[in-house]
């Protein structure tokens, strides 16, 4: 069969699952356009033409952009999944394709659940409407009826924070207040399947922080599908990434895996054919992660009066990364300053912290950095040394070996598994290239942890209940 455009279009049937809640086979869309004006008109004669005489001609003068090309996935119920890539590698369309805003060319979507999405700006609201009004039009259109929106604008609003400017048009918003508004309306549908595009990047610290909240208790009932630039976001947020890359999945799995690949592709890119990232080889913390469960469990572990144990292991001949061969980090070290050569850590004492490298080609400006970071990849706290070469000045020969040593204390961790990613670059903090990146160099399992709250425990001098009168 072929379409408008004179184009073969693949029709394909799906069978749903009770457990997905978007199913999407071979999904193709592509836009059509014209080298010169006179063409659009031969295009709608030849077509003519062709079926007058029961032609298949392919006959075309037309050129076809791709968005999306031969795309499937499946994603399940209460399944939170982010979509990663650079602008123009498809994101938006998918996500439009989901929520029904597009038709695709070829391929099929289905969708189990009603969809509430926060896209890209400027849609879904009249912009000469007040916020007001755009409340009662998009929660209609989201599946509530007169009365439902009539118990729940109160808390619309509230969410919303916009003060006065709920009864003025939209169109004379600032970003930030569109957003709001355009949150505030998603979060209070009963939607099943929830679609955020990269908005929440206008938000400000303390509406950011309300969505967050929201979107979390959401992940516990409903399906949650992601798009963000920021890795770090889809990591702690995501079960699952897939990142897109001109119209065709580029790489799918676990959050983290995804979004560490699609960091090392772009600092390709952006290093061009100048440096050339070889990636290491796969491992790391997955073969670790089995082993999780067991080691915090471990009669090894005693409960320690403050803080957790933390059990310290090298993994960096497992650890995956990138490397261009002009340095190489050849060892890392964890040490408790008090008692030298202990792997068994407590938290809160000083430790030191030793990166060596090995310098195959001159560097002017050598940067050692660490991150510490969960098992979901969120960095916890790090540091790098342009701090001691901004005041010492300090070069690397070829042929010699470096260290770099960071002496601070050790914060009380929740159980749990964490790694130090490490890296040597050459140039200052705003423009230097990444030689050698170890994303899992070092792996510590803290057991027995008394923190109950938050990512990191800290130290109370004392607590105190007090009657007052």
């Amino acid at each position: 069969m072929l379409d408008s455009f004179g184009f073969k279009k693949q029709e394909v049937g799906l069978q749903m699952s009770s457990e997905i809640a978007v199913n999407i086979k071979k999904l193709t869309k592509y836009y059509v356009s014209y080298r010169k004006p006179s063409d659009r008109l031969r295009q709608f004669f030849s077509l003519r033409l062709n079926k007058i005489l029961a032609s298949n001609s392919r006959l075309t003068y037309a050129d076809k952009f791709f968005a999306l090309s031969d795309v499937s996935m499946e994603i399940k119920k209460g399944e939170t999944i982010g979509i990663i890539g650079r602008n123009g590698s498809g994101k938006s369309t998918i996500l439009q394709v989901i929520c029904g805003i597009l038709n695709p060319s070829s391929g099929d979507v289905e969708v189990s659940g009603k969809v509430a999405a926060l896209l890209e700006l400027g849609s879904g609201f009249n912009l000469e409407y007040t916020g007001r009004e755009n409340i009662y039009l998009n929660a209609t259109i989201l599946g509530l009826s007169r009365s439902q929106i009539d118990e729940r604008y109160s808390q619309i609003e509230k969410f919303a924070d916009i003060g006065e400017f709920i009864e003025q048009p939209v169109k004379t918003y600032s970003t930030g207040m569109y957003v709001r508004l355009a949150f505030a309306v998603i979060a209070h549908v009963d939607a099943d399947i929830l679609v955020i595009d990269e908005a929440l990047a206008v938000g400000d610290a303390v509406f950011v922080q309300k969505c967050m909240r929201f979107i979390h208790k959401f992940r516990k009932k409903g399906t949650l599908i992601f798009v963000s630039h920021d890795a770090g976001a889809v990591m702690a947020l995501c079960d699952r990434a897939v990142w897109l890359d001109k119209g065709v999945i580029r790489r799918s799995g676990s959050a983290k895996e995804v979004c560490e690949d699609y960091l090392r592709f772009t600092l390709q890119e952006v290093y061009s054919d100048e440096i050339d990232l070889l990636e290491l080889n796969e491992g790391g913390l997955n073969e670790v992660d089995r082993d999780l469960e067991h080691s915090i469990s471990s009669n090894n572990f005693l409960a320690a009066p403050y803080g957790g144990l933390f059990e310290v292991g090298d993994n960096l001949s497992e650890s995956t990364g990138w490397k261009t061969g002009k340095a190489e980090i050849i060892s890392i070290n964890l040490k408790n300053e008090t008692m030298d050569g202990s792997k068994v850590l407590k938290g809160g004492e000083y430790v030191r912290l030793s990166i060596a490298a090995k310098i195959h080609d001159e560097m002017a400006e050598p940067i050692i950095g660490f991150v510490v970071r969960d098992k979901r990849g969120q960095d916890l706290f790090g540091e790098n040394t342009f701090p001691f070469t901004q005041v010492n000045q300090f070069s690397a020969r070829s042929n010699t070996t470096i260290q770099a040593e960071f002496n601070f204390q050790l914060p009380m961790l929740p159980n749990g598994q964490y790694s130090i990613m490490c890296s040597i670059a050459n140039g200052d903090l705003f423009n230097n290239i990444q030689h050698h990146w170890l994303n899992e160099a070092l792996i510590f399992t803290v057991a027995s942890s008394e923190v109950r709250w938050g990512l990191v425990g800290v130290r109370m001098r004392e607590i105190k209940l007090l009657g007052l009168n």
